[in-house]
């Protein structure tokens, strides 16, 4: 027998009410993120006279992203099933000044006792074909609810400002429609040579940057934790 309009009508409410309260709990992580991240760059400040975050930026997906990705994944559309396999829902994008800035902030946020390592990504040392770098990291946080502390995933892409201008020119590229074959390719090709150029000029700044500096100096990226507590 079909279920009632009004049930379904109900379900559906029930279903997005789901998501909206388990949004929540995300917004709470990244935002927990984002302070440890302020506090860091705060004592970099004090201790190296060098801010090694030059901005940030935070970023919560929709229902209707969550829906359409949970979707496409041919994964059931429920709140569990967004907390088992989706670990981008909450992100955090951290743009450092120097390389070196990217392993040191990412690794000391790491260590922190109450933060666990899901997943790293690094596509600085192992750039995408395309001439992409960034270093990808997703954390497992702790947000206190009444019911006690809810570990939750939260994406955080390391960057240099380098690393940002040149994403964000791809990124454009890539969703420019209405450009011929030929020249989107040719666009492709110079974008590749400009990341190859610009991981020079980096490498040259760095050094430069470590000879006045008195910073720490990185090349690791963290590395994941045995035990995971979502939930």
């Amino acid at each position: 027998m079909d279920q009632p309009f009004a049930d379904m009508q109900d379900d559906a409410v029930d279903l997005v009410t789901g998501f909206l309260d388990q949004l929540q709990v995300y917004e709470g992580a990244m935002y927990e993120i984002s302070t440890k991240l302020e506090i860091l760059d705060s004592e970099f400040q004090v201790q190296f006279s060098h801010d090694p975050i030059h901005h940030m930026e935070r970023r919560l997906k929709s229902i209707e992203s969550i829906l359409g990705k949970l979707e496409r994944k041919e994964l059931p559309i429920t709140v569990q099933s967004m907390r088992d396999n989706l670990f981008d829902v909450a992100g955090v994008r951290v743009i450092c000044n120097y390389r070196d800035d990217v392993y040191s902030v990412a690794n000391y946020l790491s260590g922190q006792s109450d933060i666990q390592v899901l997943r790293v990504k690094d596509y600085i040392q192992h750039p995408k074909q395309n001439g992409y770098r960034s270093l990808h990291v997703i954390y497992a946080v702790p947000v206190f609810l009444s019911s006690g502390a809810h570990y939750t995933p939260v994406e955080v892409q390391f960057r240099t400002i380098a690393m940002d201008y040149w994403a964000s020119l791809e990124h454009a590229l890539r969703y420019k429609t209405d450009l011929p074959d030929d020249k989107h390719a040719e666009h492709s090709q110079t974008l590749l040579d400009c990341a190859r150029s610009l991981q020079n000029v980096e490498t040259q700044m760095q050094t430069i940057h470590r000879d006045i500096n008195g910073a720490p100096r990185a090349g690791e990226p963290p590395h994941t934790h045995d035990d995971t507590r979502l939930g």
